[in-house]
């Protein structure tokens, strides 16, 4: 039988739910910004992933959680869009790996730029809070504070 855990305090359930309607309203404007660019939000995020590495189709499917067979679908469409494109795997050819195209990133950069969400309630932080924020979220998830990271400025 497994064990059952203390409830959580006030504080750490109140942290939950604020970081639960964040996560929320962020996927709610994510999806608007990516329809404002003609893309559905598993089209834009697909993209998001690809904007900084090309990778395979069943990473992909790991990362957005999805089957593989959907991703096909989603590449296919993005492909058709001139979006993506589909390379061999230099470390192997039987691998295919999906990379954005400029037209990809150029896409990528408007929809990232035209999320006032993303931005909005930031822009009432100091960089320090900002940084501070981004290190004890990059804790949460794991990743230590990531200040080798090419993202470590606080502005």
């Amino acid at each position: 039988m497994a064990s059952r855990t203390a409830p959580a305090d006030p504080l750490t359930l109140e942290v939950v739910e604020l970081i639960g309607s964040v996560v929320t309203r962020f996927h709610q404007e994510y999806d608007e910004a990516a329809a404002r660019h003609s893309l559905t939000g598993a089209q834009a995020r697909l993209l998001a992933l690809l904007h900084h590495q090309c990778l395979p189709m069943r990473e992909i499917a790991r990362r957005l959680k999805c089957e593989p067979s959907n991703v096909t679908g989603i590449v296919d469409r993005l492909e058709s869009r001139g979006l993506v494109e589909r390379r061999p795997d230099p470390a192997d050819r039987r691998v295919k790996l999906a990379a954005a195209t400029e037209a990809g990133h150029e896409t990528t950069e408007r929809l990232r730029a035209s999320m006032d969400f993303a931005g909005e309630p930031l822009a009432d932080l100091t960089p320090v809070e900002r940084a501070l924020l981004r290190d004890l979220l990059r804790r949460m998830l794991g990743g230590g504070s990531g200040d080798d990271s090419p993202d470590a400025s606080p502005d």
